[in-house]
């Protein structure tokens, strides 16, 4: 439809750039800055030539390098003064007399604009050709953003500043107001004047706050630089009452420390636990379904719309939080060109990741992209600033935290051993969002005023820190534990708990083994000897602080750093 229109983008690049000395052919993310509008110009589908006008021999055989044509301008039209539509009228006028034909359209796109994407270029020209809602065509198509703000004006006269808004709201409650990014300009050719590029009807597009940086000094330079390196990371975890909540909470924790790159979480729509978490954390995320049914061909039909939906995202790392990856599943993400981290995997896809992170297990195979241990834990952010716990001769608070699920109810196990002990101060209780028997514990319990019940906490630092001893089960929760140096008893909710090593005396644990299978007589006197034995609770905080918690996701993203850097050297 559009084809039949000859397009042509002039890039005006002059020498003398103030902000940043030579700017132009500075290189900015590997490649001169002019390189990059260039190249956008060139892989659009609708444009026909892609010129730079310049008044400088060096822009003019670097423009040339990649792909574009140059039109040598006078020097009279580089001066600080020129704006910018003499340049483009006589750009266009020279190259309609080598080309001996005239042009359509005329788009002006700044080389200071190197985040500006082909598919944003492609849609003013398909908006500048198609009519509007006024079933009219417009004559020129100007790039603008989103520029609201509660702003205020001078009156120079009365010398007094006053509001240029009608009442204190919110910024997205004002009035939209659009601010032109100088990315794109695209006027048809008949309004292509000395003086104007305007035509009558004018239309706007209004483009991304990262589009629209202009680099115009150091800041932006740097702005730009950081935007350039992002990467779009997507987070493959799930929860449910089956895989508890341990998985989604590492990938969030994960994800708040993504801060300079695109995150995106891919969630099934057969576990909405997890989808109720990361969107109650307020992160963007799309969704899949492994309910195909039963039965191997039902597996694979749902690894390949996973995969689909992956691909339809294109990240450039994939990581992987879901305990089993299936070798199928693993290999297809590697065949389509993904960089694969996984955490916590010990299924078939372990050998086809690129790097495989386990705090919890000690693997037996030793595989080249394994990394195993506790300097490979993320810990979430509110137990960084958290201070290593002093520890008393009295015993006032014992804390029960079993995990977001505790599909054996640990939990009142563990609090009817205590009921039955000689210990008679405060017991407090966390239940975790996927908890089954919420009503009945607070219920049974409710009348004892030495038991306090909570659910769902956003502070878990602060109470394990204020408790004087914790049970909890062998999962993550025991390396929050240790960073904070809290006397800690374990129960195992299952055999796979039980090869969790970090959780010994090593560390400063004390182990009960599998939960199910411990009585609470047992239960009761380990209890009773830890709260009395003062020096014990002593060595046990000191066998805590001995270990570093607090670099794991330092010491992960380092090696993905160097790991993917030398991937992407091979096959980009």
């Amino acid at each position: 439809m559009y084809n039949d229109k000859k397009i042509l983008v002039v890039i005006p690049a002059r020498g003398g750039s103030k902000g940043i000395p030579r700017k132009n052919i500075r290189l900015l993310g590997g490649k001169p800055l002019i390189a990059h509008t260039i190249e956008m110009g060139k892989a659009s589908k609708y444009v026909d030539d892609v010129v730079v006008t310049t008044d400088d021999n060096e822009i003019k055989f670097i423009a040339e390098k990649f792909g574009a044509e140059t039109i040598k301008r006078d020097g009279k039209l580089a001066e600080d003064s020129i704006p910018l539509d003499p340049v483009i009228y006589d750009a266009t006028v020279q190259k309609e007399k080598i080309a001996d034909e005239r042009y359509d359209v005329v788009i002006t796109v700044q080389p200071t604009s190197p985040l500006l994407k082909t598919k944003t270029l492609d849609l003013a020209i398909e908006t500048l050709l198609s009519k509007n809602n006024d079933d009219e065509f417009f004559d020129t198509i100007i790039s603008v953003v989103d520029d609201r703000h509660l702003s205020w004006g001078y009156d120079e006269e009365n010398r007094k500043y006053f509001p240029l808004y009608k009442e204190r709201v919110n910024r997205q409650y004002l009035p939209k107001a659009y601010k032109e990014t100088g990315s794109i300009f695209a006027t048809r050719r008949e309004f292509v004047t000395e003086n104007s590029r305007l035509g009558d009807n004018i239309g706007l597009i209004e483009i991304s706050k990262q589009e629209s940086i202009d680099i115009d000094n150091y800041e932006d330079w740097w702005v730009a630089e950081r935007i350039m390196k992002r990467k779009k990371i997507l987070i493959k975890a799930d929860a449910s009452h089956e895989i508890g909540t341990g998985h989604i909470y590492r990938a969030l924790s994960i994800a708040s420390k993504l801060v300079n790159h695109e995150v995106m979480f891919l969630l099934d729509e057969a576990q909405p636990l997890g989808i109720e978490i990361v969107s109650n954390n307020n992160y963007p995320y799309i969704t899949h379904n492994s309910d195909k049914g039963e039965g191997k061909e039902a597996d694979d039909e749902a690894k390949d719309e996973l995969v689909e939906k992956i691909v339809e995202y294109d990240p450039d790392i994939v990581i992987n939080d879901i305990l089993n990856t299936n070798s199928r599943y693993t290999k297809a993400l590697r065949k389509k060109g993904f960089f694969i981290v996984n955490f916590e995997d010990v299924g078939g896809g372990v050998k086809y990741a690129h790097m495989v992170f386990d705090a919890l297990y000690e693997h037996k195979i030793p595989l080249k992209n394994l990394y195993s241990g506790h300097k490979y834990y993320i810990l979430k952010d509110e137990f960084y600033y958290q201070s290593f716990k002093e520890i008393e001769e009295d015993v006032k608070k014992v804390l029960l935290t079993f995990g977001g699920t505790d599909p054996n109810n640990l939990t009142e196990k563990v609090l009817e051993a205590i009921l039955k002990s000689n210990y008679k101060n405060k017991i407090e209780i966390i239940l975790g969002l996927g908890y089954a028997n919420k009503k009945e514990i607070q219920e049974k319990y409710k009348d004892n005023e030495r038991i306090e019940i909570y659910e769902n906490v956003k502070n878990m630092s602060e109470h394990m820190h204020d408790a004087d001893l914790i049970f909890t089960s062998a999962g993550r929760t025991m390396y929050e534990i240790a960073s904070l140096g809290v006397p800690c008893i374990c129960l195992c909710q299952n055999e796979r708990e039980l090869s969790h090593i970090f959780g010994n005396v090593e560390h400063g644990f004390i182990n009960l083994g599998l939960g199910e299978e411990v009585s609470q007589e047992e239960i009761r006197e380990t209890f009773e000897n830890t709260v009395e034995d003062f020096q014990l609770r002593c060595e046990m905080n000191k066998r805590m602080s001995e270990v570093d918690l607090k670099h794991g996701f330092d010491n992960i993203k380092k090696l993905i750093k160097q790991s993917y850097k030398e991937w992407e050297k091979e096959n980009k």
